[in-house]
C-alpha cells in the first residue's frame, strides 16, 4: 500500500514538472516573438524616415512655397544656381517635365510625411547616431554636445553629473579618467580636447581654487601679490609668494599662463609708489629718485642701480623678472 502511495506521489511530481516544462518553453517562444515584432516595429520606424515620401509639384510658385519650408539643405539641394526650381525625375523612369503643359517644369521634393511623437521618439532613439569630433570644453560641453561627439545619452548626463557634483577636468588625461570615456573614444577624441588655461593675471580667487594644491590661502595671496607687482609678468614670479614651492608650482605650471602685465614705470613713479613694490624698499625708492635726477635716460637701466649699490643682488634678480617700462 505504500509503495502505490509512493508511485502516485512520484507521478504527480512528474505531471506537475512537465507541465512547468511546458508553460516556461511557452513563455520564452512568446518573448521571443514580442522581442521579434518590437525589433521589426523599430526598424519599420527608422526605414519610414530613410525613405521619404515623394511630392510632384508643376507650379514654380508652389515649388518655392515648399522649398522654403524644406531643410536649408534640400534647398540647395533642389534649387538651380540661379535660384530657379530645377526639374526632376518621377522615380518611374520618366522625366518630371513629361506631359504637364507647355512652358512649365516640375519639381520633385523629397519629404517625411508626418508622424506621431511616439514614432519619431522611437526613430530617434534606435537610428544610428552620427559620430564627430570637434573641439570642446569637458568642463561645459552641454548634454547635446557630448551625444554628438559619440556619447550615449546616459554617459553624457554622467559626465554632467560630475560636473554638477563639482568635479573638475584639469587636463585632458583627467578627462579619459572618467569611466564612461573609452580609451578608443579618448584617443579620437584628444586632439579636440581645449581645456583654457587659467590666467593668473585675471583670474579672481575663485577661479584659483580649481588649481590642484591651491586652497583659499594661498588663492588669496596669489592675488594680493599680484597687487603688489601690478601683475604678473611670469608665471614663474608665483614661487616669490612664501612657501610657494617649486613642487606646487610644478604641479599647475601647465594648467596656468600670464597676459603681459602693465610695464612698472620704475624711472616715473614718485617716491612713495616706488616703495610699495615688493621688491623695492623705502631707502632704495629714494635712491632711484636722486639716481634718475642726475642720469640721462640711456643710463637709467637696473645694471646702472646695481653698479651704483642702490638694489640689492635679490632685489635687482627678481626686479629682472619684472615688466618695467624704459626711461625717457
Amino acid at each position: 500500500m505504500e509503495e502505490g502511495k509512493r508511485k502516485k506521489s512520484s507521478d504527480s511530481l512528474s505531471s506537475s514538472f512537465t507541465t512547468g516544462a511546458i508553460a516556461l518553453v511557452f513563455l520564452i517562444i512568446g518573448y521571443e516573438t514580442a522581442l521579434f515584432v518590437h525589433k521589426a516595429a523599430v526598424t519599420r520606424l527608422v526605414a519610414n524616415r530613410d525613405h521619404p515620401d515623394t511630392v510632384y509639384v508643376v507650379d514654380e510658385a508652389l515649388a518655392r512655397r515648399i522649398l522654403a519650408e524644406a531643410r536649408p539643405e534640400e534647398v540647395s539641394a533642389q534649387l538651380g544656381a540661379s535660384g530657379q526650381a530645377t526639374s526632376g525625375s518621377s522615380g518611374d523612369g520618366h522625366p518630371a517635365g513629361d506631359n504637364i503643359g507647355e512652358g512649365r517644369s516640375s519639381v520633385v521634393v523629397r519629404r517625411n510625411s508626418s508622424h506621431s511623437p511616439e514614432a519619431v521618439a522611437v526613430r530617434e532613439k534606435a537610428s544610428p547616431r552620427k559620430v564627430e569630433s570637434f573641439r570642446f570644453n569637458p568642463n561645459t560641453a552641454s548634454l547635446e554636445e557630448l551625444m554628438r561627439l559619440g556619447f550615449s545619452e546616459k554617459q553624457a548626463q554622467s559626465i554632467l553629473n560630475y560636473r554638477d557634483a563639482g568635479g573638475r577636468f584639469r587636463r585632458p588625461s583627467d578627462f579619459a579618467k572618467s569611466y564612461v570615456v573609452a580609451d578608443s573614444v579618448y584617443a579620437r577624441l584628444e586632439p579636440f580636447i581645449d581645456i583654457p588655461l587659467l590666467d593668473i593675471n585675471l583670474a579672481d580667487s575663485t577661479a584659483l581654487l580649481d588649481l590642484p594644491g591651491i586652497g583659499p590661502y594661498f588663492a588669496g595671496k596669489i592675488v594680493s601679490y599680484r597687487e603688489q607687482l601690478g601683475g604678473y609678468s611670469t608665471k614663474e614670479q608665483l614661487m616669490e609668494i612664501y612657501h610657494f614651492d617649486r613642487e606646487k608650482f610644478d604641479g599647475m605650471k601647465d594648467l596656468i599662463t600670464c597676459t603681459p602685465a602693465p610695464p612698472f614705470a620704475i624711472w616715473t613713479l614718485p617716491e612713495a609708489d616706488l616703495a610699495r613694490h615688493p621688491h623695492i624698499s623705502k631707502a632704495e625708492a629714494h635712491s632711484i629718485v636722486l639716481y634718475r635726477q642726475h642720469h640721462t635716460p640711456a643710463e637709467c637701466t637696473l645694471e646702472g642701480l646695481k653698479s651704483a649699490g642702490i638694489l640689492s643682488e635679490t632685489h635687482f634678480t627678481a626686479l629682472s623678472r619684472c615688466r618695467l617700462a624704459p626711461a625717457e
